[in-house]
Order: structure tokens, then sequence, then C-alpha cells
């Protein structure tokens, strides 16, 4: 003869098995509440900047045991320990070398590259704002080019000296 469970037990089990469902559900939630509510530091701080040019040797690349510091296009300023600045309003965020990446809406077209610095300020940035100190600035000017790729260009000359004074 088969057990059929009466209403009454029936209806006591429900609400148990709600409740305890209900609270396994609450603290999955819960558990997750810090990922989706809190910004990690700098989760869009980092760029990928695809380049027109190949060339074999890019900075932070190894020849032998030695890493390479600049490239073709890239200026090298000794800093002695002095801060850069930005030279108009704009924005830093990290490329995938760690270098700062400096835009800004004055000049659209262009991105400013600088690696060496210590303790660079990412984020929104006014012109005049140090950007960070070093010993060696590895300066590179980047042009937008109709594909959308960058070409590394000769940086101007009153860039690099808005850069190394404060204005």
């Amino acid at each position: 003869m088969p057990v059929t469970p009466s209403a009454s037990v029936t209806r006591m089990h429900t609400p148990s098995i709600f409740i305890r469902t209900f609270a396994g559900i609450a603290t999955l939630l819960l558990s997750l509440l810090p990922l989706g509510c809190a910004r990690t530091p700098g989760s869009d701080s980092t760029i990928d900047i695809k380049l027109y040019q190949s060339w074999e040797l890019q900075p932070d690349d190894t020849v032998g045991d030695r890493r390479v510091l600049g490239g073709l296009g890239d200026i090298s300023i000794a800093l002695d320990g002095n801060s850069v600045y930005a030279p108009f309003d704009g924005r830093t965020q990290y490329d995938k070398h760690r270098c700062l990446i400096f835009s800004s809406p004055d000049v659209p077209a262009y991105l400013f590259r600088l690696c060496g610095l210590n303790n660079p300020k990412l984020g929104e940035v006014n012109q005049g704002d140090a950007l960070g100190k070093g010993n060696l600035l590895r300066f590179a000017a980047l042009r937008k080019q109709p594909n959308g790729t960058w070409a590394i260009v000769e940086p101007a000359k009153a860039i690099l000296e808005r850069t190394l004074k404060k204005t």
C-alpha cells in the first residue's frame, strides 16, 4: 500500500525547503554584492594601442638578458628625479607595458606615451598637474591613422616643453 503524505506534512516541509532555498540564494547574492558594486582600482585605466608601424624591437622587449628601454620614435630625456606635467587637460591610462598614455580633447588625434615614471597619476588630469617623477623619461607621440591604428611621430618641441615645465 503506497504511503501518501497528508496535507499537513506537505505544508510543514514546504516552508522549510523554501526558507533554506531562499537563504542559500540570499547568501550567494550577498557574497557577489561587493563584486558587482565595487569598482576595482584602475579597471578602465589600461589601453591597448595598435601601432601602424611594426618594428622588431619594442620598448620592454629583451635582447640577450637586457631590457630595451626605447625604440624608433622614443625621445629619452633625463629627468633626474623631477616631475613631468600634463600639457593639457586630459586623461591618463596605462598601456600593456605599464607606460602612461596621455590623451586630451585639445589634441584628439594624438596620444602621448610616457615611460619611466614612478607612481604615475591615473585618470582625469588638469593642465599643469604632475603626472609622475622619474630619472629617465621615454616619450613618444602617436598620431591616429585613418584605419584606426596609431603611428609614432616626432613630438613637437613645444609639447615636450609643456610636459617638462609646470604651466
